[in-house]
């Protein structure tokens, strides 16, 4: 064997895991556990601060650049895809056990650059901006087209099937809209079939009847959400409701929520960014339907001035990272 072709195979699998960048910078392999450790936090605090719609799951680690400080501590940086599960915000079940979405029914991704500081073994988000768009496929005759959140035959399903639910559960207490989650029509025999997936919160009234009810406390309600179909007259409507105290780290913004306001179709992934306090992120291509409060952060660490050096050639493709769905 070639022994120029020996010495260059074995320098493929020394570079394998992580590729070192002089001792401040390292490139680990996208599929490597320290990246999956990393992207499931940013994925867990970026799902808590998302005030409306549905959970969201990791797709793909897309890149992944570490920042190695002279204190011992690190820096990542992450891009990373997520995908949008069937699960509410309010939902209790874990994020492995929400099925994601299809493509069929106009899927939902939402790719983020996400900063992370690592000290001791733990992560925490430092940063992250995120940009949520429809995925895309190819449309067929008789497929669910998606509809804005402010549909006005979607709106009107929402509020005839909850009516109906209300009037014909044995739960003790009355339920108003929390948010509308998608709204979507059908074409097919004998006119447009139109659904609704919906949150639902419980109020102070024992029945709908009673007059003005309002929402109890977060902590202290019962939350539910509800698949509801309209063809012509008919209305169905399902509702799964969860017990108290599931999203009591959720805050809500003051106001209507932004995306029905706007007329969107899907509920947009928080973008909470602070690139001034890191100067690792831009605010370009930075897009948010629902704003949460910036996060003030100590100002950038002069650490990482001059760490960041034109990315260098990788022998092994060390990313993007595996598709975990679609």
């Amino acid at each position: 064997m070639n022994l120029g072709f020996v010495v260059a195979l074995l320098g493929l699998v020394a570079c394998g895991s992580c590729k070192p960048v002089g001792h401040n910078f390292t490139l680990p392999l996208c599929d490597s556990p320290e990246a999956e450790a990393a992207a499931q936090v940013a994925l867990d605090f970026i799902n808590a601060q998302h005030t409306h719609g549905y959970k969201y799951t990791l797709n793909q680690i897309e890149d992944i650049k570490v920042i190695n400080k002279v204190d011992g501590t690190h820096i990542y940086l992450l891009e990373v895809e997520f995908l949008e599960t069937k699960c509410h915000v309010y939902d209790p079940k874990s994020v492995p056990e929400c099925e994601v979405r299809p493509k069929i029914e106009t899927a939902i991704e939402a790719d983020c650059d996400v900063v992370l500081s690592e000290a001791g073994g733990l992560f925490s988000v430092v940063a992250f901006k995120c940009k949520t768009e429809l995925e895309s496929f190819s449309p067929c005759a008789g497929c669910r087209v998606l509809q804005p959140l402010n549909h006005t035959s979607g709106s009107q399903l929402v509020e005839a099937s909850l009516g109906q639910f209300n009037k014909n559960h044995t739960l003790n207490a009355a339920f108003t809209l929390l948010d509308i989650g998608r709204l979507s029509s059908q074409v097919v025999s004998g006119g447009a079939l139109i659904r609704a997936e919906y949150a639902i919160i419980e109020t102070n009234c024992t029945n709908v009847d009673d007059g003005n009810c309002v929402p109890l406390n977060h902590a202290d309600a019962r939350h539910g959400f509800c698949h509801s179909v309209g063809h012509e007259l008919e209305v169905k409507v399902g509702c799964e409701i969860f017990p108290p105290n599931n999203a009591t780290h959720i805050v809500l913004p003051a106001g209507p929520n932004p995306s029905i306001s706007h007329g969107f179709k899907h509920h947009r992934v928080t973008a909470l960014h602070d690139p001034d306090a890191t100067g690792l992120l831009s605010t370009e291509s930075t897009e948010s339907a629902e704003n949460a409060p910036i996060v003030k952060r100590a100002a950038a660490d002069p650490q990482l001035n001059g760490l960041l050096p034109v990315e260098p050639v990788v022998l092994l493709p060390r990313c993007p990272g595996k598709l975990k769905h679609f």
